[in-house]
C-alpha cells in the first residue's frame, strides 16, 4: 500500500483549517461531514482521501467517491490530481470518482453476461420516445410537455421504489400532481416499463436498480465488488434517494468505512424523491460515527454570509473573507422594469471590472427567464441560458477536440504560432467570426466552439514554447476530469440549476410571494424547502448580491404583489410592506423585531453596548449589524445577563456569536451595571 511518509502526509494537512483538518484526520470508519455552503467540502474530502492514502490507512485503488454530477466528480478528480503532484507516490490517480449512475453502469455492464446472460442492455437517454409510443397505443392525447411531466413522475416513482400498480396510492399519499389522472399515469408507467424491457433497454433508474439486484442475488458479484472497493465517500448526501441508498447499502455490505458529506440547509430536491432522512439518521445508522461540522465560509463576504445565516437557520456560517458591499433589495412596478434594472446593474458591474461570466441571474422557474433574456439583449450584454451540463460531453466539443488532436498529429516542427491554427481548424465545423442570430441550437453550438477556442488560445498563450501536441494533451486531461471553461456570458438559470455553482455577482430576481415560495407549496415541509432554495441562491454569491421583485407582471398591470415572506426576516419592518408602487432601494440586512423585553433608545446600558458594537465592527471591518442588531442589543440591555447561559437565551445570540462575543458582552453589561450602582 502506498505510503508517502510523515513529511508528505503533513504537506497534505498544511493547507487545511481546523475543521477541515479534523475531517482529514478522522479515523477510518463512519464519518459524517456537515458542510455549510462555501466551507470547502471538496477540499476537505480530497485531502482526507489523500491523507489516508499517503499514510497507508487505505489503498487509493480501493476508494470509490460517489457524486451527483459529472462536474462534481471532475472537480474531485482535479483536486486529487493536484494533491498527487504534491505527494508523489500516494497513488491518488487510482481513486475512482464517479456519479452514482456511472459507477453502477460500469458494474452492470461488466457483470451482466455472467449473471443474466447475453449482451448488456443499451442505455436509454430519454423516456420521451417510448412514452409517446405507449401513449399512442393507449389512444391518449399527450403533448410534449405532458410527456416530459410524465417522465418526471415515472422517475420519482422508480427512485422511490413505487411500482406501477402502487403508483395511484403513493401519488395520492405524497400529493403528487402529474399531467394525467393517477390511474392513467399508472397505465402509462406500466406500458413504458413493458416496452423498455421488451427492447432490452435500461433507463438511469433501472441501471441503479438492476445493479443492486445483481449484487443482492449473486454473492460472488457482491464479494468481487466489495473486494474492489473498501472505502466509500458520498457527496451531497442530503440528496440521496431510496434507490441510490439501496445500491449504496449493497456496495457496503457489512462494512462501515464510509464518509458522507452533506448540508441539510441545501435540501432542495425532495420533489425528485431525494430524502434528507439518510443524512439526518446517519449517526443512528452507523454506531461510532464521527461528526464534523464545517462552518468557515470562504466563498462569500461577511455581508452575504450574514444574510444567509438569517435565512438558513442552523449552525451559523463564519465568514472568512474581507468585507464587501451590502446586499441590495430593490422593488419595481413590473417585471420589465425589474429586468431592465437588473441589466443596468449588470452593465455597471461590467464597467467596474466584473466579467460577465462571473455573474448570474437566478429565478425560481425557467419560465421567468424570457424577460431577462430580452433585457440583457437590449443592454448588449452576453448571456447563456443553460444548466450545469458537462462541457466536454457536447457533441460539437468532442468533434472539435478530435479535429485539434488530428491537427496536432499532422503539424510539423516548423509550424509557428500554433494559436493561429486553432480557429481555422474549428471553422470547418461551424466556428465563425460572429455568432449566428437567435438563441437556438446553432447559437448554442457556436458558443461551445467559441469557448473551446478561447480555452485553447489561453492555454497556448500561457506556455513559453507551446505546440498543438501540448494542447491536445491538455484537452485530453481536461476532458477526463470534466473541467469546463467559463463561458463569456452572464448565466441565466433557475435556482435549482444553480446548486453547486458560484459567481462574483448574483441577481436573485422575481422574489414575489407566490413565486418564492412557489404558489403550490402549501405544506410546512414544502414551504421550508422553498426557504432553503432561497438560501442556496444567496450562498451562490461571492461579493455582490441583488434581491428584487416586481409588484405587477406587465407594465401598467395592477401592483398587487408583495415581496417574498422570507424577506420579512431580513428587511426592516417599515420597509417589509411598502405602499404599492413605491420603489425603494434597500441596502443592508436591517433586522426585524426581536422577541423579548426592550429598553428605550436612551438607555445607558444600550448606549454602552452600541459603543462596544461600533468599535468591534470597525476592528473587524464589518457593518455594525453583522455583530448584533439593535433589537438584540435592546433585549440584552433589558435583561443584563450575568452568565453565558443567560446570554444564550437572548433571541439573535447564536452559538457562533456567543463564542465570539459572549465574554465581551457580559463585561460591558457588568461594567454598565456597576456604573449605574455608583450613580444610583
Amino acid at each position: 500500500m502506498p505510503d508517502a511518509g510523515p513529511a508528505g502526509a503533513e504537506a497534505i494537512l498544511a493547507a487545511l483549517d481546523p475543521e477541515q483538518r479534523e475531517v482529514a484526520l478522522a479515523p477510518r470508519g463512519p464519518v459524517c461531514v456537515l458542510a455549510g455552503a462555501g466551507t470547502g467540502k471538496t477540499r476537505a474530502v480530497a485531502h482526507r482521501i489523500a491523507y489516508t492514502a499517503a499514510t497507508g490507512i487505505c489503498d487509493p485503488a480501493r476508494v470509490l467517491a460517489v457524486t451527483f454530477t459529472t462536474r462534481a466528480a471532475g472537480e474531485l478528480r482535479g483536486r486529487l490530481r493536484q494533491l498527487g503532484a504534491l505527494v508523489p507516490g500516494a497513488g491518488l490517480g487510482q481513486v475512482q470518482a464517479r456519479t452514482f449512475h456511472a459507477a453502477a453502469l460500469r458494474q452492470l455492464t461488466h457483470f451482466w453476461p455472467a449473471t443474466v446472460g447475453g449482451p448488456p442492455p443499451a442505455v436509454l437517454d430519454s423516456k420521451i420516445g417510448l412514452l409517446a409510443e405507449v401513449a399512442r397505443r393507449m389512444r391518449l392525447s399527450a403533448s410534449l410537455p405532458d410527456l416530459r411531466d410524465a417522465a418526471a413522475e415515472i422517475e420519482w416513482a422508480k427512485v422511490s421504489q413505487v411500482r406501477p400498480d402502487d403508483y395511484a396510492a403513493a401519488s395520492a399519499k405524497e400529493s403528487r400532481d402529474g399531467p394525467f389522472d393517477a390511474a392513467v399515469l399508472a397505465r402509462l408507467y406500466a406500458g413504458y416499463e413493458s416496452l423498455r424491457t421488451d427492447r432490452h433497454l435500461v433507463d438511469f433508474e433501472s441501471v441503479l436498480e438492476l445493479t443492486a439486484a445483481i449484487l443482492a442475488e449473486h454473492r460472488e458479484v457482491a464479494t468481487a465488488v466489495r473486494d474492489r472497493y473498501a472505502s466509500f465517500v458520498v457527496d451531497e448526501y442530503q440528496d440521496v434517494n431510496p434507490l441510490q441508498k439501496l445500491l449504496l447499502d449493497q456496495w457496503l455490505g457489512s462494512s462501515d468505512d464510509i464518509c458522507v458529506v452533506g448540508d441539510p440547509r441545501q435540501t432542495i430536491y425532495s420533489f425528485t424523491g431525494a430524502s434528507p432522512a439518510y443524512l439526518a439518521g446517519f449517526a443512528a445508522e452507523f454506531a461510532g460515527t464521527v461528526v464534523v461540522r464545517l462552518v468557515r465560509n470562504y466563498r462569500s463576504t461577511p455581508q452575504i454570509t450574514a444574510l444567509a445565516n438569517r435565512l438558513g437557520g442552523g449552525p451559523e456560517l463564519i465568514a472568512q473573507r474581507s468585507a464587501g458591499p451590502v446586499p441590495l433589495f430593490d422593488e419595481h412596478d413590473d417585471e420589465p422594469a425589474e429586468a431592465a434594472a437588473v441589466a443596468r446593474q449588470a452593465a455597471a458591474l461590467v464597467q467596474a471590472g466584473t466579467p460577465p461570466a462571473q455573474m448570474a441571474v437566478l429565478v425560481r422557474t425557467n419560465a421567468q427567464t424570457q424577460v431577462f433574456e430580452q433585457a440583457l439583449t437590449d443592454a448588449g450584454l452576453p448571456f447563456a441560458v443553460r444548466g450545469a451540463e458537462r462541457f466536454f460531453d457536447r457533441a460539437e466539443v468532442r468533434q472539435g477536440v478530435a479535429l485539434l488532436r488530428a491537427a496536432a498529429r499532422s503539424a510539423s516542427a516548423a509550424d509557428d504560432d500554433p494559436a493561429a491554427q486553432v480557429r481555422p481548424v474549428l471553422a470547418g465545423i461551424g466556428l465563425s467570426a460572429k455568432p449566428p442570430a437567435g438563441r437556438g441550437t446553432a447559437r448554442e453550438r457556436w458558443e461551445s466552439l467559441e469557448a473551446l477556442a478561447q480555452l485553447a488560445e489561453d492555454f497556448l498563450a500561457a506556455r513559453p514554447q507551446p505546440t498543438l501536441s501540448d494542447l491536445a494533451a491538455e484537452l485530453a486531461t481536461r476532458s477526463a476530469i470534466g473541467h469546463a471553461p467559463e463561458l463569456a456570458g452572464i448565466t441565466l438559470a433557475s435556482l435549482h440549476a444553480a446548486k453547486g455553482l458560484e459567481w462574483d455577482a448574483v441577481f436573485l430576481a422575481g422574489l414575489a410571494d407566490g413565486t418564492v415560495p412557489i404558489v403550490y407549496a402549501q405544506t410546512p415541509e414544502a414551504i421550508a424547502e422553498e426557504r432553503r432554495l432561497l438560501y442556496v441562491g444567496v450562498t451562490r454569491a461571492r461579493e455582490h448580491l441583488f434581491l428584487s421583485w416586481a409588484l405587477a407582471r406587465s407594465a401598467g398591470g395592477r401592483r398587487t404583489r408583495k415581496p417574498s415572506r422570507f424577506l420579512d426576516d431580513v428587511l426592516p419592518a417599515s420597509l417589509a410592506r411598502p405602499p404599492a408602487g413605491r420603489r425603494k432601494q434597500r441596502a443592508g440586512l436591517l433586522p426585524g423585531s426581536q422577541a423579548g423585553p426592550q429598553v428605550p433608545q436612551d438607555d445607558p446600558v444600550f448606549a454602552r453596548l452600541r459603543a462596544w458594537r461600533l468599535a468591534t465592527a470597525k476592528e473587524q471591518s464589518v457593518p455594525a449589524y453583522v455583530v448584533f442588531s439593535d433589537a438584540t442589543l435592546q433585549v440584552i440591555a433589558a435583561r443584563q445577563p450575568a452568565t453565558l447561559g443567560e446570554l444564550a437565551a437572548v433571541p439573535g445570540v447564536g452559538a457562533v456569536k456567543l463564542d465570539r462575543y459572549g465574554a465581551a458582552v457580559l463585561q460591558v453589561c457588568d461594567a454598565a451595571g456597576k456604573r449605574s450602582e455608583q450613580h444610583g
